[in-house]
């Protein structure tokens, strides 16, 4: 599942002046615990709206506003559709591993087809890429309605697809100039305010001192919609991040991301997690402090040397009025005889 995440994320967020509609077509060669064997998800923006799966068998509507969106036809009518996807998708996943030599093991083919739209009803650009375990090897070129193959194992393959007996370049062409963007006007329309919903986000900036390395790590989360820049600054300048995690979506509809640095603090050093998302007036300035000990520390040092001290002093004083009292004994002794 983690393979199949970062394939999802490595598409590019949509500007914030268009609109998009994407659908990725998921095929495992072997069928894992957790993750089916062909899935549909589809995206509106950065909101997942509906899904399809080898074990869900139906395809459902996961954004609230999409049950209002379809009637009841819809969804049986394009279950269907889908089941003869999963069918396809199938062979096409053996012969995509045929292509590229593999005759086992576990591979993964996927499709993304998406469509765009300005905000001024402008645009209409549609794509679709496929990808072998993560690498593109072909994509459809709506310019010259024709696929493109960027790996050697992808030239057979689109010989045939561009051929004029089979025409799925046709297929696609439509697909992505019509269904798609009639669909994406549909959507935005009826989802328009999930879409215009902002959320800020929360930040928490911690820090681990290791000698005189210390690892900062800026975790932003609960913020809506998905783009985001984060990012380390000492003073005004930004501190190379050694580590960012994609932007992942959290049970609520939100989002959180975490990026994380390694520097050596010089006295006089400050250094802040700068936050810009659209749900802020101005991006966020949020400070690391380093450690320092605290009041509570200092009481808790102080009680403790003193529970260590006090049977010593104790048996200092003790010990010395027994000298003082044997000194007394003797000399009470020696006046007597």
């Amino acid at each position: 599942m983690e393979i199949i995440l970062v394939i999802l994320l490595t598409v590019p967020a949509v500007l914030s002046d268009s609109h998009s509609l994407r659908y990725y077509y998921t095929g495992v060669s072997v069928p894992l615990p957790g993750i089916p064997e062909f899935s549909i998800i589809g995206y509106l923006d950065d909101q997942l709206i509906d899904m399809y799966s080898s074990d869900l068998k139906r395809l459902i509507p996961v954004a609230a506003w999409m049950k209002e969106c379809e009637d009841p036809e819809y969804w049986e009518r394009t279950t269907q559709v889908c089941k003869r996807n999963e069918a396809l998708f199938r062979h096409e996943v053996k012969t995509v591993m045929k292509r590229f030599n593999h005759t086992e093991g576990l591979h993964i083919v996927q499709v993304m087809m998406s469509c765009e739209l300005r905000d001024d009803g402008g645009g209409g650009s549609g794509h679709q890429q496929y990808r072998y375990d993560g690498r593109e090897y072909m994509f459809f070129d709506t310019q010259t309605e024709t696929y493109i193959p960027t790996m050697r194992g992808a030239e057979i393959t689109t010989q045939r697809w561009n051929s004029l007996d089979v025409r799925i370049n046709e297929r696609a062409k439509n697909f992505l100039e019509n269904t798609c963007i009639n669909r994406l006007k549909k959507f935005i329309k009826y989802g328009k305010k999930d879409l215009e919903r902002r959320v800020r986000p929360r930040v928490k900036v911690t820090g681990r001192v290791s000698g005189d390395v210390t690892k900062l790590h800026c975790q932003v989360y609960g913020f809506h919609p998905r783009p985001v820049d984060v990012k380390w600054m000492i003073g005004e300048d930004e501190v190379h991040s050694y580590e960012t995690t994609h932007v992942l979506p959290n049970p609520d509809g939100t989002y959180q991301i975490r990026v994380s640095t390694e520097v050596t603090p010089k006295d006089g050093d400050r250094y802040s997690c700068y936050v810009d998302h659209s749900s802020l007036e101005e991006p966020l300035l949020v400070q690391w402090e380093p450690p320092q000990a605290s009041h509570l520390t200092v009481v808790i040092t102080v009680v403790s040397i003193v529970l260590i001290l006090t049977p010593v002093i104790a048996g200092v004083i003790l010990y010395t009025r027994k000298q003082n009292y044997l000194a007394a004994d003797t000399s009470d002794v020696s006046s007597d005889l």
